[in-house]
């Protein structure tokens, strides 16, 4: 997507350990505008009709999976990475390694919130790795949900978490994959 790319070249930066900024558009200061066309977008490339709930990772994902959820008509859940006291019942549980805190956390979802008769359509602002990705995924096959896609923002595809879960046959589709990110500035994946 030409619009979010350029974002990126005119807003994003980059900090020591690849970590790529890009807060003051999409995960720190929301642009809702600018998110409301990110949905458009992956609306674009899936059957969001299909789709009975939309599903993201606890915390920078849910600006994104909100404007998404308001755009299509369908309730948005997110996965926690701590349980606190007012989740009660049964809970799905996918343990990963999260790439910008360093450290193992746990992905936690009330089992009321995704069911077997659920359609998901995941999303979330930023892959490097893929692993937020991989424990959404786990989820929804713990619930035993359909998965109708993954929309992702922003990928960092010289980290090929993307990559990895294209090659496991899932339907994945970011608006943006970075190649290279230096000194030099970013250089996208032709898409």
């Amino acid at each position: 997507m030409e619009a979010l790319e350029q974002r990126i070249c005119q807003e994003g930066r980059i900090l020591p350990g690849h970590i790529i900024k890009v807060d003051g558009f999409l995960n720190h200061q929301v642009d809702t505008k600018f998110l409301a066309e990110l949905a458009d977008e992956f609306a674009k490339h899936f059957d969001i009709s299909r789709a009975t709930k939309i599903l993201t990772a606890e915390a920078s994902g849910i600006a994104l999976a909100a404007i998404c959820s308001y755009k299509y008509g369908i309730p948005m859940v997110f996965a926690k990475k701590a349980k606190s006291d007012n989740i009660e019942g049964g809970l799905y549980m996918s343990e990963i390694f999260s790439y910008t805190y360093k450290k193992k956390v746990t992905l936690i979802c009330a089992k009321d919130w995704i069911t077997a008769d659920d359609k998901v359509f995941i999303v979330d602002d930023f892959m490097a790795n893929g692993e937020a990705m991989r424990g959404l995924l786990d989820i929804v096959g713990q619930a035993g949900a359909e998965l109708i896609g993954i929309g992702c923002a922003i990928e960092k595809g010289f980290q090929h978490g993307g990559d990895k879960i294209r090659e496991d046959g899932y339907p994945l589709k970011s608006l943006a994959i970075i190649e290279k990110a230096d000194e030099t500035g970013f250089e996208f994946r032709k898409q």
